[in-house]
Order: structure tokens, then C-alpha cells, then sequence
């Protein structure tokens, strides 16, 4: 049997260049549980509704319950829903400003998604119709499945990152 020939890769392979530091803190748009990472911006129900409407109730129903993709709204059913399963406000709005609408994902202003949020939290009864979302006022919202979720805080092994 013949052994086998080491090859030696370079350094570099001369493709591509390194990232700028506006290009990276255009893609750094991450929001953590406790808020930080919310944008500046504000959204109200009232406007949240309007652009839902527009925006997401072709796949997501007129009243976040039709469907006929994930069902939005609901405390009570089976499905997974943001007002029975979601554990932080904040994830809401870090979803909606990554991946929504599906066929535009990231096209969303920063408005548009603090009212989002607000509408789809007062659909699913977490907030009154009065309550301006921004970056102070969604972290301070508590979820109703927030106390069925544990932080794993095992210790002793191999931490994985």
C-alpha cells in the first residue's frame, strides 16, 4: 500500500478580501433576550396592523390565525404560537427583522418591525393596544411561556460554543 502524500494548503488562497467595517456591522443585527442589540425606532399597534396586512397576512392569515403558513396568534391551541410558546419579545422582533417577509427577508424598516411586533403581541393579548414598542419597552415584556424555559447552566463538561 503506497503512503499517502501530505499537501501543505497555504495561508491564503487569494480569494476574496477582508470585510469592511461598515459591511460587517451591516450584517452585526442580532438581538439578545435582554434587549441589547434593539435599533432606535418605534411602532405602534395601529401602524403594526396596516403593515401586517400588507406585508404578512398572505401567508400568515388576516388575524395571524388562518394560516395558511404558521399560525401567529393563539394562547390555547396546539400549534406553537407566539402567545403560547415564544419566550422573549425580543426574539419576535429579531425574527421578523431577519426573515420576514419571506419573499423579501431583511426588508423590513426598523419601524415597520417595532410595529409588527406590537400588533402581534396584542393579537396574542401580552400588551394593550396603547403600548408604543421600542427599544426600552420590548425587553421589559414578560412572555406567558417565558417560566416554562430553563437557562442551561450545567456546569463540569465541555463547553461548546
Amino acid at each position: 500500500m503506497a503512503a499517502c502524500k501530505q499537501t501543505h494548503e497555504p495561508e491564503r488562497f487569494n480569494l476574496g478580501r477582508i470585510a469592511t467595517a461598515a459591511e460587517i456591522k451591516a450584517w452585526d443585527i442580532d438581538v439578545r433576550p435582554d434587549g441589547r442589540g434593539l435599533p432606535e425606532g418605534s411602532g405602534t399597534v395601529s401602524e403594526g396592523r396596516n403593515i401586517y396586512t400588507a406585508k404578512c397576512a398572505l401567508c400568515h392569515g388576516k388575524t395571524g390565525v388562518e394560516g395558511p403558513y404558521n399560525v401567529l396568534v393563539g394562547d390555547t391551541t396546539k400549534a406553537k404560537t407566539i402567545g403560547n410558546y415564544w419566550p422573549y419579545a425580543t426574539t419576535l422582533f429579531d425574527y421578523t427583522r431577519r426573515a420576514m417577509p419571506f419573499n423579501q427577508p431583511g426588508s423590513l424598516t426598523d419601524n415597520e418591525v417595532y410595529s409588527i411586533t406590537a400588533f402581534l403581541l396584542h393579537a396574542n393579548k401580552i400588551i394593550d393596544s396603547t403600548t408604543e414598542m421600542n427599544k426600552h419597552t420590548l425587553p421589559a415584556i414578560v412572555m406567558p411561556a417565558h417560566k416554562y424555559f430553563v437557562n442551561d447552566n450545567r456546569q463540569g463538561g465541555p463547553e461548546v460554543k
